[in-house]
């Protein structure tokens, strides 16, 4: 199987279900796309360009303008660029008027269409109107009550579908609590979906002269069920007097839609001038709907034959050992040490299932902010990845 081929093969989640989260690591399906690999003809072939908001949902408000119509604008130019400029790439828009689309139909439109990027473009809005700059997001989970506003924003639109408790699984956008799915949500694009992210971030401060706020994590639905590289690309905030201007006016418009239209070029050479897309340091991210006929390998009882395997998250790493009842460590009772390349690092907790140590991980991280989880197999650190395959190599 080569890599496009898994590409292919991942491209149909099922509807979001985030009760309970189901996780599921291809990597033995990965490791077999790797093996005798051939990408000569790996191509980006098809983009979808999603227009955010409209119809009955207008986005952000301006002073007199619309996000609805300002993206839509944005995105018809992006997608003519691409056409002319790049005409064996397939555009896909999700819409090319003012209409409503759900946000579940956005992402469907893309699996449908087997595309290989996923571009949703807005317009930022915030009660500072001094607030203004570009960001492109990726998916993950918000670290600021600034993003959790945004994520809010951008997911509330659901509220305006019919049914959306049940389609969406009782998701309430309004909730701190239905956020922390995204705390695991990261798929198999991943890498790609940054990569692209920062060249769009490179475009708008480099050529299109524009603020670069960066790139960030967000727990948006749009890119959860958007089974390729993915972003969402905030252009410019429409609360800001002079960005208003800038963004409905003719110029702001082209400047905005050629600085990404570079980017996706770049990227797509970029892609293209590789063996092909690499899976080495990712695992892919399954959501399943029915959970009752699911197996998940991180629920597998695995205590009796992984006991030399197990996960801790770290909390502090120093080129002099601390001592384990040092004040530092004043919340834990069990901080295993561990030495690698003249490096002591410091470690707590210890569970066999992968899903309690990332539940637990939420925990520590409320103390260490820049705590992770790490994988100890016979009193070594191992790279997650490595501990998940052999889980599932004993599972399978």
């Amino acid at each position: 199987m080569q890599n496009k081929d898994l590409h292919r093969s991942l491209k149909y989640p099922c509807k979001l279900n985030l009760i309970p989260i189901i996780i599921l690591c291809f990597l033995s399906t990965i490791a077999q796309a790797q093996n005798g690999n051939n990408n000569e003809d790996y191509k980006i072939r098809t983009v979808v360009i999603d227009p955010g908001h409209g119809g009955k949902d207008p986005g952000a408000l301006g002073t007199y303008s619309n996000e609805k119509d300002i993206v839509l604008a944005i995105g018809l130019k992006l997608g003519k660029y691409i056409e002319e400029k790049i005409p064996e790439v397939n555009v896909i828009y999700t819409r090319k008027k003012d209409e409503f689309i759900p946000l579940y139909r956005r992402a469907e439109i893309a699996n449908e269409a087997d595309a290989d990027l996923f571009i949703s473009i807005h317009a930022n809005g915030w009660s500072n109107p001094k607030s203004y700059g570009t960001e492109t997001l990726v998916l993950g989970l918000h670290r600021s009550d600034e993003n959790f506003e945004v994520a809010k924003r951008e997911n509330s639109v659901i509220l305006l579908e019919e049914d959306y408790t049940t389609r969406y699984q009782n998701f309430d956008p309004n909730s701190p609590e239905s956020y922390i799915i995204f705390s695991v949500m990261q798929n198999v694009y991943d890498k790609q979906s940054i990569n692209f992210a920062d060249m769009v971030q490179d475009q708008f401060r480099e050529r299109a002269m524009r603020k670069d706020r960066g790139i960030r994590r967000q727990g948006l639905l749009v890119l959860a069920q958007s089974s390729m590289p993915s972003v969402l690309i905030e252009s410019g905030f429409i609360t800001n007097p002079d960005e208003e201007d800038y963004l409905n006016s003719e110029e702001g418009q082209n400047y905005i839609a050629s600085a990404i239209f570079r980017a996706f070029r770049s990227y797509k050479e970029d892609i293209e001038s590789k063996s092909g897309v690499s899976f080495a340091n990712s695992s892919a991210v399954l959501y399943e709907s029915d959970a009752d006929t699911l197996k998940i390998i991180a629920d597998a009882d695995t205590t009796d034959i992984h006991s030399s395997l197990y996960f801790k998250v770290q909390i502090s790493s120093s080129s002099n050992e601390i001592p384990l009842d040092s004040d530092l460590f004043s919340e834990f009772h069990d901080v295993e040490e561990f030495r690698t390349n003249n490096a002591y690092k410091y470690a707590v907790g210890k569970k066999i299932k992968y899903d309690d140590i990332v539940e637990y991980s939420k925990w520590v991280k409320s103390i260490y902010p820049d705590a992770f989880i790490i994988a100890i197999k016979e009193g070594k650190i191992i790279s997650i990845q490595e501990a998940l395959h052999e889980l599932y190599d004993k599972q399978n």
